[in-house]
């Protein structure tokens, strides 16, 4: 994994919360000095294990090197941490950054620490997941969700042609705004609406491999003739995987999924999986530096929504459905 430079800081200007891993920050002055007038940028992202964060650290790193900018990265221990959030943001203010790319742990309670660093004059930007309001960042660099589920629908509808579905929809959590859009994505591209009976069990699953298996079962005791699985992501989807095979049913079932880490895509091409979304963090953080270098030169700030891309990912392409692309593509490209 490349590494650009980055400051380091005396320890007495960068306390940090039990709760977040951070490098460097510090005092504005000194970072100035070290970094030789290059343009700061700060990355927080909820955690530094999930594959996901690390794929996006790596295209920030790499865009830094390219722009000759200075990175400075933090992440909470657990997704949730909105303490640690606010505690970078204000070392990264301080160090001078010029802009700080975020994936909010909580998009309500960390907007007043957004907030004041706009009021410095800090370009923010929003990596996967938007605040509350979403106008509370700068701007937002993310997956389509909704196209995403959309895709996967498309490919299932086209896929079953023929075919009465009973269809088994495993989601995310009530009220969190990426597990809806994928769904409803879903559903559009199935071409069914809220409420169709072809859809004969929900379950939440909080995107979690093991309450898929469990969700998968549940499902089949309620409803045991289900011919196609929706998952909010691929653990989900090799949870359910792990439920059908244990009934005999993984070869007669159809799951797609939203995500295109590296694990997902090798179980499409083991075909565990028809079908997935893939999406791109590399792709959310490398732009979201560009877009600080670019606000550094010419002081102009990127605003609004930025799609970072979604693309189907199948060996087992279906007529109706065109731009999808094979599991080599998705190997080449994926994270994890």
């Amino acid at each position: 994994m490349k590494r650009t430079a980055r400051t380091v800081i005396p320890l007495a200007a960068c306390t940090v919360s039990a709760a977040l891993l951070l490098t460097g920050c510090g005092d504005g002055a000194k970072g100035a000095s070290a970094a030789g007038g290059k343009v700061k940028v700060g990355l927080i992202t909820k955690t530094d294990t999930n594959p996901f964060f690390v794929k996006m650290k790596e295209g920030a790193e790499r865009a830094a090197k390219t722009e000759g900018a200075e990175l400075s990265t933090a992440a909470g221990k657990f997704d949730g941490d909105n303490e640690g959030q606010v505690t970078a943001i204000e070392n990264m203010v301080a160090a001078g950054v010029k802009g700080i790319l975020i994936t909010p742990n909580d998009s309500k309670a960390i907007v007043p620490a957004i907030e004041n660093a706009r009021k410095k004059g800090v370009l923010v930007i929003a990596l996967d997941s938007p605040t509350d309001p979403q106008d509370a960042a700068d701007a937002l660099f993310a997956t389509d969700n909704l196209k995403a589920g959309e895709l996967i629908g498309q490919y299932a509808r086209a896929a079953m042609r023929g075919k009465q579905a009973k269809i088994a929809t495993l989601d995310l959590a009530p009220g969190v705004a990426v597990g809806q859009l994928r769904h409803d994505g879903f559903l559009k591209g199935f071409g069914i609406k809220k409420g169709d009976p072809s859809v004969v069990c929900s379950q939440d699953t909080g995107g979690d491999q093991s309450k898929g298996q469990t969700a998968m079962e549940n499902c089949l005791q309620k409803a045991p003739g289900i011919n196609v699985v929706y998952t909010i992501n691929e653990p989900a989807a090799l949870g359910a995987y792990t439920a059908l095979k244990a009934r005999g049913r993984e070869k007669d079932v159809l799951i797609v999924s939203v995500d295109g880490g590296c694990t997902g895509t090798e179980a499409v091409k083991s075909g565990r999986i028809a079908a997935t979304s893939q999406q791109y963090p590399l792709v959310m953080a490398a732009k979201g530096v560009e877009a600080v270098a670019a606000y550094a030169k010419d002081g102009k700030k990127v605003s609004g929504y930025v799609d970072t891309g979604v693309r189907l990912i199948t060996d087992k392409p279906v007529t109706g459905v065109s731009g999808a692309k094979d599991t080599a593509y998705g190997l080449e490209n994926c994270w994890g």
